[in-house]
């Protein structure tokens, strides 16, 4: 964790990324579904995508899954995911 001022942040490390840039829908999800299943409950992968549909593709998910996503960011046309395996 760190502190700033009056503020603490948890600064989350993944215990797996997966480099899903350059493939297509679906793959960046069944890339991440494969991971998740890797990790041990309330472990994180992070996943890059740069398929624009990745980002409906995981919110949605997430929605239906007992996954949490920690974070979400774009950064020069990459989606960035931090997930929480549920």
């Amino acid at each position: 964790m760190s502190d700033l001022g009056n503020k603490t942040i948890e600064v989350i490390s993944p215990s797996l990324l997966i480099d899903a840039r350059g493939l297509a829908c679906p793959l960046p999800l069944l890339k991440a579904k494969q991971g998740l299943n890797q990790l041990a409950v309330g472990e994180c992968l992070q996943l890059l995508a740069t398929d624009p549909g990745s980002e409906r593709d995981i919110h949605a998910y997430m929605s239906l899954s007992a996954h949490h996503l920690e974070s979400f960011s774009i950064d020069a046309g990459t989606y960035i995911y931090l997930i929480r395996k549920g």
